[in-house]
């Protein structure tokens, strides 16, 4: 693609340095483009005066804010590896995730000073608040930095959720975030006058790639929200301060059982869903009140975006993540090239991570020969080209020879008029092997009958499909992507 990229936040503040680019909820205070470019100069003094340089890394443990940016921006002038931390995680669990990466330096914000105190202590670490450290920095100012950044030099790397396993730090570059911008930025045809909101948490790709980075590369502007406040968010939506905008399942889910729902003018509003497949009612019921929701599919290692649906066929196409997007190669695995079929997805191209951060056992399981990753997620294409996510390869079970993926199956749960959001699991069995055990949320005012939902999974599956069990539960263990940690539902039943 390229080897050198211009300084983003520089880029941006000759090219439109009055406009704005964040507008911060929290402290209340407005950044032009070039005052984000200002302090990110700022920033990146303060850090050389705590001997901090090009190749360290640095941990940063708040929720949303614009600081956050303003010290991405610094990094990516000085070559400095931003490392963002859950800030849901408990301090043992974070420690352990920032050893590998032997970060210089721990910033923080004051709702997470009494967690980052005890990272400190166990770790040795500096810590450096955001409310006085960090804007101290930025009120003294610093020299600007203009020296181009190399494309696939480490910019910030982000821990894998953790679904399976010890967290993998995942490289991300300039290079990957241009790629994104253009395959989310054709696709949503995002320009100077979107704005977006900013809250989903910033330890995560979305957060920080859908949509604010590409927002702010295409001079628009973000509300940055702390958190997920749904009140707020969608009077945001309804005040029509958002143009774009992305939400997890989950979220959609939340807003369609808001009282406030039909005030907003959906019409008005370009929707996008990732991190989980969005259920068919949930797309349907926001079309019926004028919006298309769009199904994509990405990864950490992915920029995030590799796939999008398009609206033209949004509604022929209930269920499809779309097809692969501008700076993205797909291939299914014993798939011939463009043909129908079903196989591995793998994936190559600029918005392709280089691997995990002094981890190169990890990164040489995870890629082919060739550079394509190996998602380890089934896709089917159809006869158009659309691919649909038929499931995780490390979901699926074998229920008597049979190989079951429980996606199909959820589907099925999630059309049932009683059931909000079904998550299913292979657990042992004597005499089939393994069977499936459904997990489900009931819709308000509701209790779904056991039986009576195997009876409705019995008319549209076959028998193998049927879950064994059904478990009503309250909420959902999830990552910060939304997708639901089955390992700890399956805990449950032990």
């Amino acid at each position: 693609m390229f080897d050198m990229v211009p300084d983003m936040a520089l880029k941006r503040a000759e090219l439109s340095g009055d406009a704005t680019a964040f507008v911060d909820q929290a402290s209340g205070k407005r950044w032009s483009f070039a005052e984000a470019n200002r302090a990110a100069d700022a920033v990146a003094a303060g850090l050389g005066a705590q001997g901090i340089g090009g190749g360290d890394r640095i941990a940063i443990l708040c929720l949303n804010c614009a600081e956050f940016f303003i010290t991405l921006f610094a990094c990516q002038k000085t070559g400095i590896i931003l490392c963002p931390l859950n800030w849901r995680q408990p301090a043992p669990e974070l420690v352990d995730t920032v050893a590998p990466v032997e970060p210089g330096l721990l910033i923080h914000d004051g709702a997470n000073a009494e967690l980052a105190e005890q990272i400190a202590a166990q770790t040795g670490v500096a810590r450096v608040d955001v409310e006085t450290g960090l804007r101290d920095w930025v009120a003294q100012g610093g020299p600007p930095c203009d020296a181009p950044v190399p494309a696939e030099r480490p910019w910030y790397l982000l821990f894998t959720s953790g679904t399976t396993g010890r967290p993998k730090a995942v490289i991300q570059t300039a290079r990957m975030c241009w790629a994104n911008t253009i395959n989310i930025g054709q696709a949503i045809g995002l320009t100077s006058a979107d704005s977006a909101v900013t809250f989903l948490p910033l330890f995560h790709t979305a957060g920080i790639n859908l949509y604010t980075l590409p927002v702010f590369l295409n001079g628009g502007r973000s509300t940055i929200l702390p958190k997920f406040e749904p009140e707020t968010l969608l009077e945001l939506i309804r005040a029509g301060e958002v143009t774009q905008f992305f939400g997890v399942p989950a979220i959609y889910q939340a807003f369609s059982l808001m009282e406030g729902v039909d005030k907003v003018d959906w019409r008005a509003l370009r929707c996008g869903c990732g991190g989980a497949p969005l259920p068919e009612p949930l797309i349907r019921f926001f079309a019926e009140r004028g919006a298309m929701v769009l199904n994509g599919f990405g990864m950490t290692e992915t920029g995030p975006t590799v796939f999008l649906m398009d609206a033209a066929g949004a509604e022929d196409k209930i269920g499809s993540v779309g097809r692969a997007q501008m700076m993205t190669e797909l291939r299914l695995s014993g798939v011939a090239a463009n043909a129908p079929g079903e196989g591995e997805i793998e994936l190559r191209g600029p918005g392709i991570t280089p691997g995990y951060f002094q981890n190169p056992e990890a990164t040489t399981e995870t890629f082919a020969e060739g550079g394509w990753l190996k998602t380890g997620d089934v896709g089917r294409r159809d006869a158009d080209g659309y691919v649909y996510i038929v499931d995780r390869i490390k979901d699926m079970y074998i229920s008597g020879g049979e190989n079951v993926y429980p996606a199909e199956v959820e589907r099925v749960l999630n059309d049932h008029p009683e059931i909000l959001e079904a998550a299913v699991i292979g657990i042992a069995d004597e005499k089939w092997g393994e069977v499936g055990a459904a997990f489900v949320i009931a819709r308000p005012d509701t209790e779904p009958d056991p039986q009576e939902v195997r009876q409705w999974c019995r008319a549209r599956l076959a028998a193998y499909k049927v879950p064994a069990r059904v478990v009503a539960v309250d909420e959902f263990p999830r990552t910060a992507a939304g997708k639901v940690r089955k390992p700890e539902l399956r805990e449950t039943l032990t």
